[in-house]
């Protein structure tokens, strides 16, 4: 089995090598038989090849099992037209991810962000290829203009099909957790955008019988994560919305620092950390890598469920168990945590975890 190794922008080549460190242990510990092979995006093809993504890239990855994509600078970027292309919607489109996996939980021996007594574990199912973001709800162009200086128009799209699609997995992944979904939404304002998707997730819920629905306003749903995490176990809900709880989330739960990733289709995955590329930290080895490390990991799930492989799952399971036993040491933990180890010193520590 092959990954495609894409570091990118920022913090993603410290944080990526990090987590190569403890892929490998577990390729060594689970005889995975990974191979690795590396490719430039971001600024670095941007150098070499004129844009931040090309399109023999999107092309490259679809022969992978999988995809280790590093953060991206995307804020930085000139202008499309000059080459500055978003490497996260380029995947999401060109290989289809639909289903951004984003889980947040609260550990024990960390603090949170929470209410006194209060924790959280819940996953959030994000649809990543349409919506409020004018970079894919078009077949042709960019779904904002401006028809003049002072006027800015932004165009939303809200498909039935991709509505259904997400809304289906995240009932499957209901049933494999607590059998409860939220709908997030704003169908009392957008009729016919949100009435669409909370109609599409409410014809899927036919075929989960066993599977509790509710759906709330996505303003209400703030609210409720911070007053009520444990209300939660499966949160669906369209590209922006889901893009917004689901760093708040994280952040409640103790830091976006500690959230892992997937962005995965029908046939494709790739992991990716849940937060930005930190540039004002690159190159200061100060990076938290647990983010990209616990995205490898559900990575190696994805794929060991798509294969039937039980020692990929197994692999992905040991990953999650050594990175909390690292960060239960409060010496072994990153700066950002309070601790004093470096990104690459806690891969290592992790990966000296996994192989005793």
């Amino acid at each position: 089995m092959r990954i495609l190794v894409l570091p990118c922008d920022g913090i993603g080549p410290e944080i990526v090598e990090s987590s190569m460190s403890v892929l490998h242990a577990v390729n060594d510990k689970f005889s995975l038989g990974l191979t690795f092979d590396y490719d430039d995006v971001g600024f670095k093809s941007l150098e070499k090849y004129g844009t931040t993504l090309r399109d023999e890239i999107l092309e490259k990855a679809k022969t992978y099992d999988g995809v280790i994509l590093g953060t991206q600078s995307h804020a930085d970027y000139p202008v499309p037209e000059k080459g500055g292309r978003n490497v996260s919607a380029g995947f999401r489109i060109g290989l289809d991810l639909y289903a951004n996996v984003r889980p947040a939980r609260t550990r024990p021996f960390l603090t949170s962000n929470m209410k006194e007594g209060k924790t959280m574990d819940l996953v959030i199912m994000r649809e990543a290829t349409e919506g409020f973001y004018p970079d894919r709800n078009m077949s042709r162009g960019w779904g904002e203009v401006m028809p003049s200086p002072d006027m800015a128009l932004s165009t939303r799209k809200i498909t039935r099909h991709c509505s259904e699609r997400i809304a289906r997995r995240a009932f499957e992944l209901a049933m494999k957790r607590n059998k409860k979904v939220t709908a997030i939404h704003k169908a009392n304002s957008f009729h016919m955008t949100d009435g669409l998707f909370l109609e599409a997730v409410r014809h899927v819920a036919k075929d989960f019988p066993e599977v509790q629905l509710d759906d709330l306003l996505v303003d209400a749903s703030t609210a409720h994560l911070v007053r009520s995490p444990e209300r939660f176990d499966v949160l669906v809900a369209t590209n922006f919305y889901g893009d917004i709880i689901s760093d708040l989330a994280s952040e409640l739960s103790g830091s976006l620092g500690l959230a892992g990733s997937i962005m995965a289709s029908d046939v494709h995955c790739a992991a990716q950390a849940q937060h930005g590329s930190a540039p004002d930290i690159a190159g200061k080895d100060i990076a938290n890598p647990v983010s990209m490390i616990l995205s490898v990991a559900m990575l190696l799930q994805w794929m060991g469920e798509q294969r039937g492989n039980s020692n990929l799952q197994a692999a992905a399971a040991e990953m999650d168990r050594a990175v909390d036993v690292v960060l239960e040491s409060p010496e072994n933990r990153t700066p950002d945590l309070g601790g004093k180890l470096g990104t690459k010193a806690f891969g290592e520590e992790v990966a000296k975890v996994i192989l005793g």
